[in-house]
């Protein structure tokens, strides 16, 4: 089964150059394989409010005050479950606006719940009295921006989750931007992590040779995830090497941290200094690499997105460690679409949890 993956992963070479080059990866889509660099993991979510300005001609209620539907003033039409508007009323009683929170307790909400009265304040607003003489009230751009038609739907997961995709191979050209325009300029760092979302993997150029660095790139977006190797960690040949990446020995294509049950969303690694034969690095697109498996093989992608694989780590790093987890090597959501890649060899364990019968390779 492992060759089946391997044959069809579509591999892009991150050419050898100067030192002070930086590669992100996005994790749990491209796999990685190299040597020298300095590792540090971090968590990434961007979300981005969506800008309208809706007019409201017409609300009332529908199906025994159990829904309401709202007429915009382009003719179009939305139509919200009653339970829904009670359960997210943003009166303070009910939301925290301060932490963006909903105060509302789930036990205090009556889900057969239906409107009372209804009534439009004006073009931008609409109120609500509900049974117990609750009142709510409603902004026209923050009902249109939660419209449940699958229009708006669709639009509101690509505003929030930046679902776009390039699926890339071997003629992939790496996308480049320098370190210090990440650092200075605010569009630079938007149009940066855009960039990694989409492709998966960019290389800044033009950061000092010296440890540190990732720690600041870290801090410019959010916080650097603790690891049982630390918040950063040096990629050396090491003796006794509590780790396959302190050897000198080639590394196949992996993801790292498969063994946690929630893996890093985004590596960091700098060159800080290459060595003078050796360490090439390969990337692929996980995802490209799925794509192309489940056209080719569908039983071995139904395999791979069905069967946890065990993965196990134990030693002495930051701390010592002893760690287990059970992940399908294709991750999929609700959708089956394919959202990570928990695939590491090395830590793969020697216990595979399924019957004899079904084991296949």
């Amino acid at each position: 089964m492992w060759r089946v993956v391997a044959k069809v992963l579509l591999r892009t070479k991150v050419p050898r150059g100067r030192a002070c080059c930086l590669q992100l990866v996005q994790k749990g889509r491209t796999l990685l394989t190299g040597i020298t660099w300095h590792h540090a993991a971090q968590g990434l979510h961007t979300a981005w409010p969506l800008s309208m300005s809706p007019g409201i001609q017409k609300v009332e209620a529908l199906d025994a005050g159990h829904l309401v539907r709202v007429e915009w003033e382009d003719g179009s039409e939305s139509r919200y479950p009653c339970v829904w508007l009670r359960d997210n009323c943003q009166c303070p009683h009910c939301f925290l606006h301060s932490a963006r929170a909903r105060k509302l307790l789930f036990e205090d909400l009556d889900v057969n719940i239906v409107v009372k009265e209804v009534t439009l304040a004006d073009r931008k607003k609409i109120s609500i009295k509900w049974p117990d003489e609750h009142a709510s009230e409603y902004e026209a751009e923050w009902l249109k921006k939660r419209c449940f038609s699958e229009e708006a739907r669709a639009e509101m997961r690509k505003t929030l989750f930046l679902p776009e995709y390039q699926y890339w191979g071997s003629d992939l050209q790496l996308p480049k931007m320098t370190f210090e325009d990440i650092m200075y300029n605010d569009e630079s760092a938007y149009r940066w992590l855009c960039t990694l979302k989409k492709v998966g993997i960019v290389v800044l150029t033009g950061a000092a040779a010296r440890q540190g660095e990732l720690i600041k790139l870290g801090h410019r977006i959010g916080f650097l995830r603790l690891t049982f190797y630390g918040p950063t960690w040096q990629v050396q040949d090491k003796a006794d090497a509590n780790n396959v990446a302190y050897t000198t020995g080639k590394l196949c294509f992996h993801t790292d941290y498969p063994v946690l049950q929630h893996p890093p969303g985004v590596q960091f690694l700098h060159c800080i200094k290459q060595t003078a034969t050796g360490g090439e690095t390969e990337v692929v697109d996980g995802f490209h690499a799925c794509n192309k498996l489940k056209q080719q093989n569908p039983q071995a992608y139904q395999i791979l997105s069905s069967t946890a694989v065990d993965y196990t780590d134990a030693g002495r790093d930051y701390c010592d460690f002893a760690v287990q987890c059970k992940q399908r090597i294709i991750d999929v959501d609700s959708r089956g679409q394919a959202v990570r890649i928990n695939y590491n060899n090395a830590t793969r364990d020697t216990v595979f949890d399924i019957p004899a019968e079904k084991e296949t390779y």
